[in-house]
Formats: structure tokens, C-alpha cells, sequence
């Protein structure tokens, strides 16, 4: 294939790459603003030019093939390398400005991340923020986002990474609830109480507690299964049992004693307790965008240490 015939297949490559990444050739066209009939098109030229099969297609399903896969990963870089093209030329100017997509967990943006969001626009207004407030993994590898914060033991390896902090789960109660019911010194004591489980997957009412080399497994019960940490907290201040809660979300309600924490000897394990991980694509050209956000956060966490 020589230079001229590959540049005419550079736009149906970056199509090729949309269909992989949004699963279906309708969402990609929505993506990319053009028909699902013409993103077909363009799948068909590359896979006619490659002579090979990249897309599967039913009428309810598609599957990228084991060299279709090959291909989206170099179309990927392709795209990359494209984008850091435009980054070197913005780099150019002096000022920070742009828009710049953040994914960050729901309670951690709303409770933690937010004041210093918007203390940021405030010392940056040539730059916007569209933030993404979901529990879910985002990936700026495969989405369309410049940073991502997470809460867990392990960062995603393929991100650079800063890691700013970190969170505990504890579990927490109200006075009134405790002196009606009493204080577990066990974990297995909370067999016999009310128990607030996230609820979120199959399984978030079984708690692992460790204390040095003990471990201790359980399985909890109760009237009020919330996965929201709000109003998991205010049923708890309503007496409805013990839940537990990464340490920001309580702890203004442990310090005016709304809250009391139990089990303080025993660690709960969780999956969103760890490092306060913050992490974005590596590239030789950063956007002075990201970069002011990024030594901006690190300075700001480095303050409240």
C-alpha cells in the first residue's frame, strides 16, 4: 500500500477505532456526527484494503475479530500520536486555557474534589471543567477524559499516576442507636444488629475485618440497604443501624458528634478505601491545561498534609 493509498484510509481508521470503542456502529456515528450506513462504509473500505475481517456483524451483535483487535491498537496510537501533534502546537502559547474533562467517584467529588474545583476555575478562568461524577472506571485510554481520580488500593498500570492521599473505611453509628442496642467489641457482635450494606454488588453484606494477623468474615443484616453514602449517613444518624463510610464522608459528622465510629481496633475491608489516585494518559507534550491542574492539586493536597 503506498503513501497516498494509506493517508485516504487515515479518516476510516478513526472510524474503525470509534465502532470498537462505543460497541456499536450507531453509537459511533452519533459520536463522530455522520450516518451508522456511513461508518459501515468505512469499516468495509479498511477491511477490503487489509483484506481481512476486522468486524463481526449480526443482526444482534458485533465482535471485533483477533486481528480486528490488532489493528484498533494501532489505529489507536495513530489517534495518540495525532492528538499530540495538536497538543505541541497549543503548547506554543504561554496561557492555560481549554476545556478539560475530569471523571472523579461521587461522594469523594462531591464532598472532597469540588471546593478545589472550583477554587481552580477561579485562579483559571481561560479554562472550563466538565466533570463526570460516577463510581464507575473511567479510562482516559478508551474515553473521552484528560484526568481521572480514583479510590483503591492499586492504580490502573498503564496511567501515570499521582497519588495524593489516602482513604479508610470505618463504620459508624449513632449514640442513640448504640445506647439502645449496645456497643459490638467483635465484629462477630454485629450479628445481632441492624447493618447498613451499600448494596451495590452481589455480596456488599459480607465484611471482612482484620486486626493484625486475625481476620474475621461476616455476614450482615439489616432494614436499609443504600449505596448512596448521603443518605446511607443519614440513615444512620436516624438510628436505623451501623454502616460503614470512607473516612471524609464522616468526618465532619465525628467531630459535632452526630456519628460515632465502632470497631475502631478492627479494619473493614473495602473497595473504596486505599490511595486517592489521580491519573492521566502519558504524552511527551502535556497541554499547560493539564498541567496546571495537575501541579495545582498535588500543591493543594501537599497543603493539607
Amino acid at each position: 500500500m503506498n503513501t497516498n493509498e494509506l493517508i485516504a484510509l487515515l479518516p476510516d481508521m478513526a472510524a474503525f477505532v470509534a465502532v470498537v470503542e462505543t460497541g456499536s456502529f450507531t453509537k459511533a456515528a452519533k459520536k463522530l456526527g455522520v450516518t451508522p450506513s456511513g461508518v459501515s462504509r468505512q469499516v468495509s473500505r479498511i477491511e477490503s484494503a487489509l483484506s481481512v475481517v476486522l468486524i463481526e456483524r449480526t443482526t444482534r451483535r458485533q465482535t471485533t475479530t483477533l486481528v480486528g483487535v490488532a489493528v484498533y491498537e494501532q489505529c489507536r496510537r495513530m489517534l495518540d500520536s495525532a492528538k499530540e501533534a495538536v497538543v505541541a502546537s497549543e503548547n506554543e502559547a504561554t496561557e492555560a486555557k481549554g476545556r478539560l474533562r475530569i471523571a472523579a467517584p461521587d461522594a469523594f467529588a462531591k464532598q472532597v474534589l469540588e471546593p478545589l474545583l472550583l477554587e481552580f476555575m477561579v485562579l483559571y478562568p481561560a479554562i472550563s471543567l466538565q466533570v463526570q461524577v460516577t463510581d464507575l472506571r473511567v479510562d482516559p485510554a478508551y474515553q473521552n477524559v484528560d484526568v481521572v481520580f480514583y479510590v483503591a488500593d492499586k492504580p490502573h498500570e498503564h496511567l501515570v499516576c499521582k497519588t495524593l492521599g489516602k482513604v479508610r473505611t470505618i463504620l459508624c453509628a449513632s449514640s442513640g442507636y448504640l445506647m439502645e442496642h449496645g456497643t459490638p467489641s467483635s465484629p462477630e457482635d454485629l450479628l445481632d444488629h441492624l447493618c447498613l450494606p451499600l448494596g451495590f454488588f452481589d455480596g456488599d453484606n459480607i465484611w471482612t475485618f482484620t486486626q493484625g494477623e486475625r481476620k474475621s468474615v461476616i455476614t450482615v443484616d439489616g432494614r436499609y440497604i443504600n449505596n448512596d453514602a448521603d443518605m446511607r449517613l443519614k440513615g444512620v444518624r436516624q438510628g436505623f443501624g451501623i454502616a460503614p463510610f470512607p473516612d471524609f464522608v464522616v468526618r465532619e459528622s465525628l467531630e459535632k458528634g452526630d456519628v460515632v465510629q465502632v470497631l475502631s481496633d478492627w479494619q473493614l475491608n473495602s473497595d473504596f478505601q486505599g490511595g486517592i489516585h489521580m491519573q492521566f494518559l502519558s504524552m511527551r507534550f502535556m497541554p499547560n491545561k493539564m498541567r496546571v491542574f495537575i501541579d495545582f492539586m498535588e500543591s493543594r493536597w501537599a497543603a493539607t498534609v
